[in-house]
């Protein structure tokens, strides 16, 4: 999980203030690798359409990569280290918006008198993360959207406009981080089930943690976490399991020579999975063959 740090460094202590964006763009990425950069305005990197991971440099040794895909945003801290990578294959189209805090001008309401009437939004500006990663049902876009428009505008610009889009945009952003917190439990079961079914799709091949993650759009370390805390062994254990079940059956089942079950189950090396077997069923595979036979033709079928 991300350090504890505060998401909002730049939030003015002690003193109203209002948002103020610095930057943004919509930009078509493909074949992308950005260096690692830090700038002193907080991010939201919108993912319109297509695939991209956000690296994060959490510290001189620990760095976390989020895979984000169409309808998912990173809202990322002031001052971390981060890159963009987009692949060949993978085309990503972004929306970015950076901001500061100033103090607050004008009439209309600062950012701690918004927080102090909305309880989701106070409970924002107080996280401690480095960076928050919610999935959009398409309010967050719409009102980026219409913020980054009204900011175009040549002559005839709303200040209050911006204002209340941006006061818009962040109360969505934390009503959304309330609801995904809530449903956390469930987020995490549904991340596991998405697991268990890609192992028990691909457990004829050479697959590893990484491409697990993959397929759920989550850090592997993070899932490795929630899948043993849902299930109580690792992605690796579960994996094994569905493979020394297949080979059960693949044994008693079929004439498929022993010394080719290993291939049928994922398992590249004939003594690795000899190894495996002996261990989850107290017999190789050859004894474990012969004695399931034998008990078939004393207890038939039907008999």
């Amino acid at each position: 999980m991300p350090q504890s740090t505060r998401l909002f460094p730049a939030l003015l202590p002690n003193q109203p203030c209002h948002p103020h964006v610095v930057a943004y763009y919509f930009k078509q990425w493909q074949g992308f690798h950005m260096p690692f950069h830090r700038h002193d305005a907080t991010e939201i990197m919108y993912t319109i359409h297509g695939f991209c991971e956000i690296e994060i440099q959490l510290s001189t040794t620990k760095t976390e990569r989020v895979r984000l895909k169409k309808g998912e945003f990173i809202l990322l801290n002031a001052n971390i280290a981060h890159r963009l990578i987009v692949e060949d294959d993978e085309p990503c189209r972004m929306l970015n918006v950076e901001f500061r805090f100033t103090p607050q001008q004008g009439v209309m309401p600062s950012l701690q008198q918004l927080a102090a009437e909305e309880k989701q939004l106070n409970s924002l500006l107080e996280v401690q993360t480095a960076y928050l990663v919610l999935r959009d049902p398409d309010e967050v876009y719409h009102v980026m959207k219409s913020l980054v428009l009204e900011l175009d505008k040549p002559a005839d610009k709303s200040e209050s406009m911006i204002q209340l889009l941006f006061a818009q945009l962040l109360i969505r952003i934390a009503r959304l981080r309330r609801e995904s917190a809530s449903s956390s439990l469930a987020q995490s079961e549904w991340y596991v089930k998405i697991s268990m079914d890609y192992m028990h799709q691909n457990y004829d091949r050479e697959i590893q943690v990484k491409e697990i993650a993959g397929a759920v759009n989550l850090h592997p370390g993070y899932l490795q976490r929630i899948f043993k805390a849902v299930t109580g062994q690792t992605l690796m254990a579960y994996l094994t399991e569905i493979r020394m079940d297949k080979a059960q059956m693949l044994l008693l089942e079929t004439d498929i020579p022993i010394a080719d079950i290993s291939d049928y189950i994922g398992v590249g090396s004939r003594q690795y999975f000899h190894m495996l077997f002996k261990a989850h069923t107290q017999l190789t595979p050859t004894d474990y063959r012969k004695s399931m036979n034998t008990h078939k033709h004393m207890y038939p079928e039907g008999s």
